[in-house]
C-alpha cells in the first residue's frame, strides 16, 4: 500500500511568520493537530503541533497572537513521499515518535499529510488485505512506539512565567 492511496491531500499550511492564534484556528477548523510549515515555494520546512502551541502559550508571557510559528516549530521535520510504502512510514513514525508526517514531492513541496489514523483506517479495510495491506500487528507496533511515554524534563523552559505560588 502506498502513501498516496491513503494520505489526506487537501491540507492547510502556514509559514514561519504565522502567529500561533491563527495556526490554532486552522487546526480547529480542519479538525487536526498539526499544520505543515512551508516556505515561499511551498516547500515543507517544519510542522507546528497543537502541543507546540499549548506549551508556548503556557510558558511565555505573550499572547498566542504575538508568538510566531517559526519561534516554536521543531528544528527537524520527518517527511515521506507519495510513492513510499506505508510500512516505511510506520517505521519512520515509530523511530521518531510522531503520529503524522507531511507528504512531499521530490522538491520537498507539500502534497499531503499522512497520520497513524489514516493507516489504522486502511488496515481495518478488508479490501486492503488483497492488495498487500498493513496488518493490525504492524499498526499496533508503530502505535505503541509513538505513544510510549518519554522521559520527563526536569526544568521548565527559561521563558516560563513563575507560578502564583512562586511569586509569594
Amino acid at each position: 500500500m502506498l502513501v498516496s492511496e491513503i494520505c489526506t491531500k487537501d491540507v492547510r499550511c502556514c509559514d514561519r511568520n504565522t502567529d500561533l492564534a491563527s495556526a490554532a484556528r486552522m487546526m480547529w477548523e480542519s479538525d487536526c493537530g498539526v499544520i505543515p510549515v512551508v516556505d515561499a515555494e511551498n516547500k515543507v520546512i517544519g510542522v507546528v503541533t497543537d502541543r507546540d502551541i499549548c506549551i508556548a502559550g503556557a510558558t511565555r508571557r505573550q499572547l498566542a497572537s504575538e508568538i510566531r510559528v517559526g519561534d516554536v516549530m521543531g528544528a527537524t521535520c520527518v517527511t515521506c513521499r507519495p510513492a513510499e510504502d506505508v510500512r516505511s512510514v510506520l517505521a519512520a513514525m515509530a523511530q521518531h515518535s510522531v503520529r503524522r508526517l507531511p507528504v512531499v514531492d521530490d522538491n520537498r513541496k507539500l502534497s499531503g499529510m499522512i497520520s497513524i489514523s489514516d493507516v489504522i483506517q486502511a488496515a481495518r479495510d478488508p479490501r486492503e488485505g488483497s492488495k498487500g495491506g498493513i496488518s493490525p500487528a504492524e499498526v499496533l507496533h508503530a502505535l505503541e512506539a509513538v505513544t510510549r511515554p518519554r522521559t520527563p524534563r526536569k526544568e521548565t523552559p527559561a521563558a516560563a512565567a513563575p507560578t502564583t505560588a512562586a511569586r509569594r
